[in-house]
């Protein structure tokens, strides 16, 4: 499936067409990316009936120093409804950026990422939200899962990827893409 536009006009399109072939497919794992859980309940409101859910999240400190972009009502609402909720450091971007901004230059991982990106930005989050879940024990190693991420805010790219440790990217496979827009 191919969107005309990115962007989170395409949420419960992207969701509904990720939780059925979740379902379809006996794949038990949907990871996705949300920084305020929005997207997450849109997920829940879809039905996420059979699947188990993890919430990947920016880390704390991303949009300003020491801020939390997910309320506590928000992330108490998702694990009250099973969905587990991850806050960490981006694979793909953390020390590495910090580097960047200070002294310039691109390094390894921002490599990969743009390289992703080539496929789309949500591509990107697929992958690197997966390697953060699997990393975090949140879903198991060698198994298929549907990650669900977007080019700005809601969701427009879902992807059937196995992850891989980050201490071993290049073993991460993305068998499908779900769906994505077609610009970026």
């Amino acid at each position: 499936m191919i969107w005309d536009t990115a962007g989170p006009a395409n949420t419960t399109a992207t969701l509904t067409e990720a939780i059925t072939y979740a379902k379809e497919h006996n794949i038990g794992w949907l990871v996705i990316a949300s920084s305020s859980g929005a997207t997450v309940r849109r997920a829940l409101e879809v039905g996420v009936d059979g699947l188990s859910v993890v919430c990947v999240t920016h880390h704390v400190g991303f949009s300003a120093p020491g801020a939390d972009e997910m309320r506590r009502e928000e992330r108490a609402l998702l694990t009250d409804n099973g969905v587990q909720v991850l806050t960490t450091t981006h694979v793909l971007a953390g020390v590495d950026r910090s580097l960047r901004l200070k002294f310039g230059g691109l390094y390894p991982p921002e490599i990969i990422a743009a390289a992703l990106r080539m496929l789309g930005q949500g591509v990107k989050v697929c992958a690197e939200i997966s390697i953060m879940a699997l990393d975090a024990g949140l879903v198991p190693f060698g198994e298929r899962v549907v990650a669900v991420g977007g080019t700005s805010s809601g969701a427009d790219t879902a992807a059937v990827v196995v992850p891989a440790h980050s201490n071993d990217i290049f073993r991460l496979r993305i068998e499908e893409i779900i769906c994505k827009p077609r610009t970026w």
